[in-house]
């Protein structure tokens, strides 16, 4: 594959995506709704309109009073490509240094949702332009920014349609303050304040626009309905026709229309050159006057551009130097329309104008877009050509797939070494499917070019394996291996890393970690496979029970990207996903949170079976911890749909054993023990046992088999299955599992009576864990282990009493304080709840009460609770006091016990 012979350049920011408008003269200040943004003290204010209402200049009026009155403010003005997570979070993390925010000490990335999070001074964030914002993954980090937000920080978005950012909730928390179409319409006031300033901008400029009488100014303001657009446009017509001229009488409708018919009448009447420059010019998303003078060599831009901002005419400044500008979003959609209809055949030149004006400029991305944008395929090929291997290298796998699905297949079969790349694009971001249909019908498999040959040789067993398809992949891969070196560095390290995974998964660890070393020697520069190499030995580790040396390698796997992305984002969800897990297993749960935000998109969209899993799960066990009940069970429901839609019942069963797990923790055996039947496929549990796929170390149905046996059933035949899958799991150095297991018999003894040797065990479980770290791998079994942990803390704090001068590990007893911490304030007692003696309840439940009981017996926090009920913390609160006084109740754990021997709930 060809490759130029400098690297590409970091991604820039443009200033002025980071600045607001500039101040025109002939602004009409917003100060009613100035003042009620300060005053409402809200996390998030949404002004959201159609194009035209003046929502930008609103948040920049907003902005401006908000820094006079001492608040740190910062502007994010955004585009589609921010629709990549690695792009926006690049973005965020400047604009969040613009606040104050302080980098991290340390030598790791900026993380500016954390940070955010953390800023202890009052801040502004202004995100206009929302509505070009569809990726859920940059909407999940947006929702998680608004959801930390510290008491003095607030967000303004601009946006032409609803946002997806749980806004229901925000309203019923008294956290969202709504500025609508209605709200942004001009007054009549506003409207003949306009006007004088338009006049008074005129006379300075040798322009002539007349005084407009009261009676037509009522009348334009209604027939405008006060659309602020519409009477900018109007007040440019008035400026030829005259007021005598019955221009306003004749003029009726306030849609789009209006603003097409005014800004043709305007067009049409300015000088042919400054007409040509505005049709050449509409194709750019920001003007400055050398890419302008790139689109028009004849004319002097530089000169047309200071008219034209001069005269305030079509032309919003997007910097504060005067450099930049940017042309009112329905003029340009009206110019852009105006120039395919006149000049259709002169879109391509120009794009390739402006293509060539930003390739001179060392810029390949936005090259390569408008190259794309003009329908110049060639040229597109050509600059990928030069630019695709470093991109591929760099991971940059969204970017590439975007651009080769907007070109057509038989162009691109003329550019043979770009094919493979294309390839590798569409399998790490549609996923292996799509993938294999390519390759199919690509030749790929069969081309005359040995370096295209072989790279698609070695893409086939990866396909294979991320369909879930393992032993058909090994069986491929051998003959691959048998091939290399192939020359192709990016190809063979692929290979390599991608036969270790499928060796490890097969239970050959040896042979996959001398795959993973030559891996190393032989992936160069390529930032991507340096990620698939640490991903893959991280999770050895941390199946082999070295949650702290898996931690490292997989933080070390997503910085990889840095250098091109700056954050944890760059879309390889292979790691992301990982890094997610190991960091929930230290009950890191927002940062979990937030790196789900990220990566669960992506793990969906690419559909790993295994990543799905763990992604999904995580999504659910975090928010069941948050006592978010909805949220859970929906992360569920949503993977059993994706496993059902590609056709993956390992999935379906992930999903399955998850929900029965959340049953049984809700207390509920039937319904848990129904989900375990459902996901019990022999030929799958068969399959699990011969291999070691990621997903199921420690979810599997045995276990979840026993977990059942232990709450419901008879626990002492559990502890013949655990023993049994015990040994399985020590011979195969499967020591996390072990660890697991053994929380696992640990309850089994208790639950069977035999509490003596049920804290032995235990106690052998905390002291391994503790050096380790493992957090969510005990507290994931719920209050029955936590009573359990409080009994070896007890017995612990005894024995230290009776013996001061024994030394204890200090390790330990720290390890032990915060996962008694994590537990919360439940106690033995809490969890060993025994109901009242009597059968009768003190006084009748409500239904309101009962219904609250319900709630909290499926895991609902106060605050999901007040939500879902649609009342206040302290309404629910008040219930729950009336609930525990009427069933003589300590605490709610109590409660809920005596409700269920009472028939009052299940």
């Amino acid at each position: 594959m060809p490759s130029p012979a400098s690297p590409p350049p970091s991604p820039r920011i443009l200033e002025t995506k980071l600045n607001p408008p500039a101040f025109v003269a002939t602004q009409v200040p917003r100060t009613t709704i100035g003042e009620e943004v300060a005053a409402a003290g809200v996390k998030l204010v949404l002004v959201r309109a159609p194009a035209g209402f003046g929502k930008t200049t609103a948040m920049a009026q907003i902005r401006e009073r908000m820094e006079a009155q001492g608040t740190a403010t910062a502007w994010l003005t955004l585009d589609r490509a921010d629709n990549d997570v690695s792009r926006f979070l690049n973005c965020l993390a400047e604009a969040a240094q613009r606040l104050g925010v302080e980098e991290p000490r340390t030598n790791g990335p900026f993380d500016a949702v954390a940070a955010l999070a953390a800023h202890d001074a009052p801040f502004t964030l202004f995100l206009d332009d929302f509505e070009v914002v569809q990726e859920p993954a940059v909407l999940g980090l947006v929702r998680e920014i608004i959801e930390q937000l510290p008491r003095r920080g607030q967000i303004v978005i601009g946006s032409r349609s609803l946002p997806d950012l749980s806004l229901g909730r925000l309203r019923a928390r008294g956290q969202l303050m709504e500025i609508d179409t209605d709200r942004l319409r001009f007054t009549l006031e506003e409207t003949s304040a306009f006007f004088g300033l338009r006049q008074a901008h005129a006379s300075q400029t040798s322009q002539g626009l007349q005084t407009l009488p009261a009676d037509l100014l009522s009348q334009l303001h209604r027939k405008t309905e006060g659309w602020v657009a519409a009477i900018w446009l109007a007040s440019m017509a008035l400026e030829r026709h005259g007021t005598e001229t019955g221009f306003v009488e004749r003029f009726s409708g306030s849609d789009r229309a209006v603003a097409e018919y005014l800004a043709e009448d305007v067009l049409a009447h300015q000088p042919k050159e400054i007409r040509d420059f505005l049709l050449r010019t509409s194709i750019l998303r920001q003007l400055d006057a050398s890419v302008c003078q790139a689109l028009n060599p004849r004319i002097d831009c530089a000169a047309i551009l200071e008219r034209l901002a001069a005269a305030n005419l079509f032309l919003t400044p997007v910097s504060g130097d005067g450099r930049a500008w940017r042309y009112h979003s329905l003029f340009a959609d009206f110019l852009r329309a105006q120039l395919a209809r006149e000049h259709p055949g002169e879109i391509e030149r120009l794009h390739l104008a402006a293509s060539g004006w930003y390739e001179s400029q060392d810029r390949p991305v936005p090259a390569i877009d408008h190259a794309i944008e003009g329908g110049d395929h060639p040229h597109a090929l050509t600059l990928l050509d030069s630019y695709a291997g470093q991109f591929l290298e760099q991971g940059r796998m969204r970017m590439l797939a975007r651009w080769f699905s907007a070109i057509p297949e038989h162009q691109l079969r003329a550019h043979p070494f770009l094919q493979p790349i294309a390839l590798w694009a569409t399998c790490f971001t549609h996923g292996p499917w799509e993938a294999m249909q390519m390759l199919e019908q690509s030749g790929c498999i069969d081309s005359e070019i040995p370096e295209v040959r072989a790279s698609a040789h070695t893409l086939v067993p990866l396909l294979l394996a991320m369909q879930d398809r393992h032993d058909e992949a090994y069986e491929v891969g051998r003959t691959s291996l048998a091939r290399l070196p192939t020359g192709l560095p990016f190809a063979d390290s692929v290979l390599l890393n991608a036969m270790a995974h499928i060796l490890a998964v097969r239970g050959d660890q040896r042979e996959a970690q001398r795959l993973l070393d030559a891996a190393r020697r032989e992936q160069g520069n390529s930032t991507f496979n340096r990620m698939y190499t640490e991903s893959l030995a991280g999770l050895f580790d941390l199946h082999e029970g070295r949650l702290r040396q898996a931690t490292a390698r997989l933080r070390m796997a997503v910085d990889t990207t840095h250098a091109v992305s700056y954050n944890h984002s760059h879309g390889n969800a292979w790691a992301g996903v990982l890094y997610a897990g190991v960091v929930y297993e230290s009950n890191q749960l927002p940062q979990a949170d937030h790196l789900l935000n990220v990566y669960l998109p992506l793990a969906r969209d690419v559909g790993l079976p295994d990543h799905m899993i763990l992604s999904h799960v995580m999504r659910s066990r975090i928010a069941f911890h948050a006592g978010d009940i909805d949220a859970a069970v929906q992360a569920l429901t949503e993977l059993e749909y994706l496993g059902h839609h590609r056709q993956l019942p390992r999935v379906v069963a992930g999903a399955k054993l998850e929900r029965s797990r959340m049953l049984l923790l809700q207390g509920n055996g039937p319904a848990s023990r129904d989900e375990l039947l459902r996901a019990d496929d022999p030929e799958l549990w068969a399959r699990e046992r011969r291999q070691r796929l990621p997903a199921h170390d420690l979810d599997y149905l045995a276990l979840a088999k026993a977990r059942w046996d232990i709450a419901f059933g008879d626990a002492r035949a559990a502890l013949a299955v655990l023993d049994a899958e015990m040994h399985a799991a020590v011979a195969s150095n499967r020591y996390r599992r072990v660890l697991k297991l053994r929380v696992l018999r640990a309850m089994a003894l208790q639950r069977a009576g035999d509490v003596a040797a049920a804290i032995d065990e235990i106690s052998a479980v905390l002291q391994t864990a503790s050096q380790e770290g493992f957090m969510r791998l005990i507290l994931d079994e719920g209050p029955a282990v936590g009573m359990l942990v409080q009994r070896y803390a007890n017995a612990a704090a005894q024995e230290a009493a009776a013996s001061p001068s024994t030394r204890g590990d200090p390790i330990l007893a720290d390890y032990l304080q915060r996962l008694l911490q994590a537990m919360g304030p439940m106690t033995a007692v809490d969890a060993e709840a025994t109901p009242a003696a009597g059968d009768a309840i003190k006084e009748p439940l409500t239904r309101k009460e009962i219904r609250v009981l319900q709630l909290l017996a499926e895991g609902y926090s106060n605050n999901a609770m007040a939500e879902k009920l649609f009342v206040s913390d302290s309404t629910v609160r008040t219930h729950l006091r009336n609930i525990n006084m009427k069933l003589d109740a300590k605490s709610r754990t109590q409660a809920v016990a005596i409700a269920r021997r009472l028939g009052v709930i299940r």
